[in-house]
């Protein structure tokens, strides 16, 4: 059969998001015009959310091996061991652009994308995390948003049954018109039934399952790589709509069919749909693929060949199947009330052959469109040095007392028990340590063994110092492991910026790779998987810059493990790390002293690593009670979290020499943990912290009702425990 084709004009071009200059490329890849399907094709496989062609370059840098990793990135989610023959599978995406637009629909989505890029490597998934972005808290769309957006996680989680265990959620006018969602997900497998998206075997049957194709999501990949403007609400019609009914059938029936050996390979459908899944397939198995189009499960009539090869509806899977494993197959996926058709077959030929009741609407070799897109070093501008600022410089007019409960009560630091308390984090019973604390503790389940999970980044750093920032947000990711006790394993990463065309963005990105390339290297803490989020601005105003670090460490045995709240009186406080009160880009800096300014702390990775080693083996020796990462808000806030968990209070000493009282308590040093110990071990921790070269120091005992600040202040344990649980119910339940 002839190719059908008609004329592409230059609208349509910048229609899809092409330059002239990849036209170009396109047409002398085809050596002639695309037909409208292939330049959709070519539209979506080359936008930057599915090519990487801006961030490609400097991702190859970053560092993702090590003697534990069983798959780093390129697949759908990065392996690592946890022993016994078992691995953890994990991924972080983000849903920035879609659940801006639709809220709910979005951030349900976004769930349930991550959950399939999991699953689809043969793994239960286990855990949910998500970091949250909103604008600021006046602003008129961010409470809708809030509510929007924490009800599609919940909903969407809580109905497939899978917990979702932590988070963190922040907000700065810089999100006012591009609010970031980015979800990660946790899996466990058994290491010989590992599944990989490679097609193989020439004849081998292409295979459709899940959910019927129908319009919703069409261009999503491509409206994932453009600025917003005045008409992005006219671009709802690409967010999808999910059903977390269909995908836990879906994962079942996946999850059952993996355990014949029916399956070559599988990859979900997520961003760009048939077209991605299928082209990302060949691609790896170096392949082609044909296709009949007319055989896919459709949901509504009328649909064209176009829009079933970008149509991002939910819950599909496509699988290449044994040649005579296709009567297995159906009869699984029939039994979960799937839907299930043949639509082509694995070839030899190394292209994608699409057909449409017989004529061809699309032929196009696989690697260029898959392999070999278009790959920028787009010119960047290193970002400007921001000045240290000291803290003797730094006064406000607010007692010490004033302002702790101003802070832990702003809306980064107050609690954020209103979002989690909808979700339901107990499903599977396997969670150990609940949301709340440095980092979640989910049991591997039948075992005493665990996966502690954190997800985290200080996009107020990145802005200040790119590298910096991207060292510290690997930095913390690795201490909130370390803080329960964990050997920190691997990191997925979520890389949310704006216009990479703009070389100032650029300038971050490539600062903040930097940053996070060193920190992976020095902390022995590779990454695996991830996501690049580019163009989250609107009219030009770009998000701060914020690549966020998913974290996953192992504990060998859950009874070492320690949280955050310390359970008795006169246990002894000890500080790891030193304090130079650091005030540069703090919190305290901003909320109370209305600056937000200056050069963030410096992570000095020698010291986080020898620090982060001491801490992590005196909670396997059993020596601490309880621990706790010191971040934002400096000491006394984290003091104050820990007393707040406990319900135990706190007497604190001011150390002589300690300089100016506000950089102690508010300064936001780097490498530091808050320890509570058994007065009686306190001698045993200092030595072993001398032996291994760390500074450590007594800075105060537990007990009584309040926070008493040696000859300063007392500040009522309920009173700031009302502070720091009020800020967002009552938020959310404020009238416009």
């Amino acid at each position: 059969m002839t190719l059908r084709n008609d004329p592409i004009t230059p609208e349509q071009i910048a229609e899809h998001g092409l330059t002239q200059d990849e036209y170009k490329l396109i047409l002398q890849i085809l050596n002639r015009p695309p037909t409208i399907v292939e330049l959709g094709i070519f539209s979506v496989m080359w936008s930057e959310h599915c090519s990487y062609k801006s961030s490609k370059h400097w991702l190859s840098k970053l560092p993702t091996d090590a003697p534990w990793v069983i798959c780093g990135p390129g697949e759908n989610a990065g392996i690592v061991d946890v022993g016994d023959g078992m691995a953890a599978v994990f991924k972080v995406e983000s849903h920035n652009h879609p659940s801006f637009i639709e809220p709910y629909q979005g951030a349900a989505t976004g769930v349930g994308g991550i959950l399939r890029d999991v699953f689809t490597m043969g793994a239960r998934p286990i855990a949910l995390l998500n970091a949250l972005r909103f604008g600021s808290p006046d602003h008129p769309k961010t409470r809708h948003l809030v509510d929007g957006v924490v009800a599609g996680i919940g909903g969407y989680g809580n109905c497939i049954g899978v917990p979702t265990v932590g988070g963190e959620t922040t907000f700065h006018p810089a999100y006012n018109g591009n609010n970031l969602v980015n979800a990660m997900c946790v899996g466990l497998v058994e290491q010989d039934k590992i599944f990989y998206a490679r097609a193989a075997g020439v004849g081998n049957p292409v295979v459709y399952v899940g959910a019927k194709t129908g319009r919703d999501g069409i261009h999503g990949a491509t409206m994932a790589s453009a600025e917003f403007n005045d008409e992005t609400e006219a671009k709802r019609p690409t967010v999808q709509v999910g059903d977390p009914f269909t995908e836990k059938l879906l994962l079942e029936a996946c999850l059952e069919l993996m355990q014949t050996d029916a399956i070559v390979a599988i990859q979900d459908m997520g961003a760009a749909g048939l077209t991605s899944s299928s082209f990302e397939m060949a691609s790896r198995g170096g392949v082609g693929i044909e296709m009949d189009l007319d055989c896919v499960p459709m949901r509504e009539t009328g649909m064209t060949p176009y829009e079933i090869m970008l149509s991002e509806s939910q819950e599909r899977m496509l699988l290449v199947l044994r040649e005579d494993a296709e009567a297995t197959a159906r009869q699984i996926m029939e039994k979960w009330d799937l839907d299930f058709a043949t639509i082509g077959k694995v070839t030899d030929t190394g292209s994608m052959v699409l057909r449409w009741y017989g004529d061809v609407v699309a032929d196009v070799p696989i690697e260029p469109v898959s392999g070999a897109s278009p790959v920028y070093q787009r010119p960047y501008e290193v970002t400007a040095n921001a000045l240290p600022i000291v803290a003797e410089s730094v006064s406000s007019s607010m007692e010490l007392d004033q302002a702790l409960l101003a802070l832990i009560s702003s809306p980064d630091l107050c609690s954020k028990r209103w979002i989690y308390e909808q979700y339901d984090h107990m499903v599977m019973a396997d969670t150990v340590q609940r949301p709340g604390g440095d980092a979640a503790v989910i049991r591997l389940h039948g075992s005493e063994r665990g996966l502690a999970l954190t997800i985290d980044c200080t996009p107020r750093y990145c802005q200040a110092d790119p590298v910096q920032g991207g060292r510290q947000a690997v930095a913390e990711a690795w201490r909130n492991l370390t803080a329960v006790g964990a050997r920190p394993l691997g990191v997925t990463d979520c890389l949310n910026f704006g216009n990479p065309e703009n070389p100032g963005i650029m300038g971050q990105f490539v600062g903040c790779l930097q940053g996070i390339g060193e920190a992976c290297a020095a902390l022995d803490f590779p990454i695996v998987s991830g996501n690049v989020s580019l163009y989250n601005e609107t009219d030009g105003q770009a998000i701060l810059p914020t690549p966020t670090i998913g974290g996953v460490g192992l504990l060998d045995d859950l009874e070492t493990s320690v949280s955050m709240a310390y359970d008795r009186e006169d246990l002894s406080l000890v500080m790891i790390g030193e304090s130079h009160g650091w005030l540069g880009g703090s919190l305290y800096l901003r909320e109370i002293c209305g600056r937000d300014e200056g050069a963030p702390p410096p992570v000095e990775l020698a010291i986080e690593r020898r620090n982060g080693d001491l801490v992590r083996q005196l909670i396997q020796q059993g020596e601490v009670v309880a621990c706790h990462d010191i971040a934002d808000g400096g000491m006394l806030v984290a003091l104050a979290e820990m007393a707040i968990a406990s319900r135990i209070g706190a007497t604190l000493d001011l150390p002589e020499g300690a300089g100016s009282s506000i950089g102690w308590l508010f300064g936001e040093d780097q490498s530091r943990y808050l320890l509570a110990v058994e007065a009686e071990r306190l001698t045993t921790v200092l030595d072993q912290a001398a032996s291994a070269g760390v500074v450590a120091r007594a800075i105060g005992r537990t007990g009584g009702q309040s926070l008493t600040l040696k000859g300063c202040d007392v500040i009522c344990l309920n009173k700031l425990a009302e502070k720091y649980e009020s800020w967002l119910p009552s938020f959310m339940t404020a009238q416009d």
